[in-house]
């Protein structure tokens, strides 16, 4: 887990971007810290930086965005981490979300299948000085075995059925929380945790991502 005081401009910005959290029902005081902590403006493209701590969605390029900080709060803060988790994100993007991660957990393997966004947000985390995370490029809908078993699975992109090979690589009691298409009706956020030979499925309610890429994802244009 990271542990570093930032020495910048930005952290009036960060302070009120917590606030806005709290206001949003995110309760967590770990999470809160993390973003607290985490200089989302290195995560940002240039001409972007003025709006780095809006609560908003911004295009990262390459069809890709980072996502609102609140969505993100709301994925982390339904994990509970302990602190010495081992976690598979899927869809690394800017990499802000990898870095809010290493303040939580004890190791982090993000998958990227963008070449040009897994080394952006490789420059990005070195820059923030962030230390305990893997970006790899590949197929996130196969997850990554040689480190498998992962307590928890975090997929930033919305697929059409829940990757089978995602839930296979669950610790007993590990949690995956994936963006699902519904139909006709949108997307939904689930909550699937392993419970023996068994997943029991929770909804997080309605979301909003890009689509998830892969052999068990959508096929590429």
């Amino acid at each position: 887990m990271e542990s570093r005081q930032l020495r910048d401009s930005y952290g009036g910005f960060r302070a009120r971007l917590i606030e806005q959290l709290r206001g949003n029902g995110i309760e967590d005081l770990a999470v809160l810290r993390a973003f607290g902590e985490t200089p989302r403006h290195l995560f940002v493209p240039d001409a972007l930086r003025h709006r780095s701590y809006e609560d908003v969605s911004l295009p990262i390029g390459m069809g890709q965005t980072i996502s609102q900080p609140t969505t993100q709060a709301r994925f982390l803060e339904a994990f509970a981490f302990k602190g010495h988790e081992r976690v598979l994100e899927i869809g690394t993007g800017s990499g802000y979300q990898t870095a809010l991660l290493t303040y939580l957990v004890e190791q982090v393997l993000s998958i990227e299948r963008v070449p040009a966004l897994a080394d952006n947000a490789r420059q990005a985390l070195r820059a923030a000085g962030m230390t305990g995370a893997t970006v790899m490029v590949g197929d996130g809908t196969l997850g990554w075995k040689p480190l498998a078993p992962y307590n928890a699975i975090l997929v930033s992109a919305v697929s059409p059925t829940v990757p089978a090979p995602l839930l296979g690589q669950l610790v007993e009691g590990g949690c995956l929380i994936i963006p699902v298409q519904d139909g006709s009706a949108g997307q939904e956020l689930r909550r699937i945790e392993r419970r023996g030979g068994d997943f029991v499925e929770s909804s997080m309610g309605q979301a909003t991502f890009v689509p998830l890429i892969g052999r068990h994802g959508f096929r590429r244009d």
